[in-house]
């Protein structure tokens, strides 16, 4: 009874048009009132303990950093040095909107920032080339979502923090699903494009990509120095997320000089705002958190896939085909802090590898991104672009089906996820 309660409780106020924030609180009392706790400060202990963690510091420096790379420069000479490289090929622009979509998750670890650094840069380009501007953003849609997967991942932080997981493992674990991501979109686009004719860039000179790959320099040492520092334990992800910050002020300001001081507030103030949203559905995740133990709901849910527990990949399966469903009705984080503390206790019960699962569910919710109805990356595209979403939506098909095959063969390979782990440990 109490998973009836949980779950009308937290859609019935999500469908009333409460804030998931509000919703995930309500949801606290309702619970506690069918437990029969009366005592308010347990949501304001439980709200203050869901926030106080230290590696949830990482959040706030690398949202920072992302607006910094932005405002910098970085991002733009990303897309110039992979355009100098790609730009010539046959649906070259599309190669272009996949390199760097990868590499600049290997810098913020935001899908919605990079989506929109891409969609504004690669856009109005594609449509000028003669591109199907449907397929394009889908494209560029389904780029952004590998920001969550390739270090550093803003929700493989609050994953970690929430389910008790290493992040500097689930940050190494990433790294070969992310590009694998990235693999395959580059193969449905080729395989999408082969009735289109869309114009191709110059072929550049190998010494003008030599010129825009070190221009872009500055840019590519950033992630070297993020996993490097974190694989020899030179630095926590808390202070690789402050050399983030630290390092893309400091190129942005002094180096490609494209950030002024006067700029500084502005910038702050934004990533300020973002990291504000993202720590108060912390914080009222902490209340739910806390009931849904206390209640012994991943008990429940363990009695439900009781009889696949023997079975690792049809358990997985399983899970990962119910975090799919709730991801198109929920955005990112608030389904990453809904079902962690539901599923954790029955992925370790199950003999799972909490970084493998928690690599391939931060995975699964970035797919969820581009899900309709919520579809937040997707909105972002049709906002910056200014197409109709039902247009996009379909452009968008080619592009998730193969994020899902690659969902698919992790899920029947788990060894493709901890390879770069064992390697590391040897």
């Amino acid at each position: 009874m109490i998973v009836f309660v949980f779950i009308t409780s937290l859609l019935g106020l999500m469908a009333l048009g409460m804030p998931v924030a509000f919703a995930l609180i309500g949801c606290g009392l309702a619970m506690m009132l069918y437990m029969g706790i009366s005592d308010p400060q347990i949501i304001i202990q439980n709200m203050w303990d869901g926030a106080n963690s230290f590696p949830l510091l990482a959040v706030p420096f690398f949202i920072l950093a992302g607006e910094l790379m932005n405002a910098g420069g970085m991002t733009r000479r990303i897309i110039t040095m992979a355009m100098a490289w790609s730009g010539h090929i046959r649906g070259g622009l599309g190669y272009v909107a996949v390199i760097a979509a990868v590499i600049m998750a290997s810098l913020s670890g935001s899908a919605v920032a990079d989506t929109a650094a891409l969609a504004s840069g690669l856009v109005p380009l594609m449509r000028n080339a003669g591109y199907d501007i449907n397929r394009s953003c889908g494209l560029i849609a389904c780029g952004g979502i590998i920001a969550p997967v390739i270090p550093p991942s803003i929700g493989m932080i609050i994953f970690g923090v929430t389910g008790g997981v290493s992040i500097t493992k689930l940050f190494i674990a990433g790294i070969v699903p992310g590009v694998m991501m990235g693999m395959a979109i580059m193969l449905a686009w080729r395989w999408s494009i082969k009735r289109d004719n869309p114009r191709v860039e110059p072929k550049r000179s190998m010494r003008e990509r030599l010129v825009e790959t070190r221009n872009a320099g500055w840019a590519l040492v950033l992630p070297v120095i993020i996993i490097g520092g974190l694989k020899v334990g030179w630095f926590t992800p808390t202070e690789a997320a402050v050399i983030a910050a630290a390092y893309s002020l400091f190129v942005g300001v002094f180096i490609y000089r494209e950030i002024k001081i006067r700029e500084l507030f502005g910038l702050m103030y934004r990533a300020a705002e973002t990291t504000a949203v993202i720590m108060f559905l912390v914080a009222a995740a902490g209340v739910s958190a806390w009931l849904i133990t206390t209640a012994n709901i991943p008990q429940q849910v363990a009695d439900m896939v009781a009889p696949f527990m023997e079975n690792k990949i049809l358990l997985m399966a399983i899970l990962m085909v119910m975090v799919f469903i709730v991801g198109t009705a929920l955005d990112f984080t608030p389904t990453v802090l809904i079902l962690t503390p539901v599923l954790m206790p029955v992925v370790k019960q199950a003999g799972i590898d909490p970084v493998y699962f928690g690599v391939l569910f931060i995975m699964n919710n970035a797919i969820g991104l581009v899900t309709p109805p919520v579809g937040t990356v997707l909105n972002v595209v049709c906002g910056v672009a200014k197409v109709p979403m039902t247009g996009v939506i379909k452009g968008v098909t080619p592009f998730m089906v193969a994020h899902l095959i690659v969902l698919a063969l992790l899920v029947i390979f788990p060894q493709i996820v901890m390879w770069p782990l064992q390697m590391m440990s040897r």
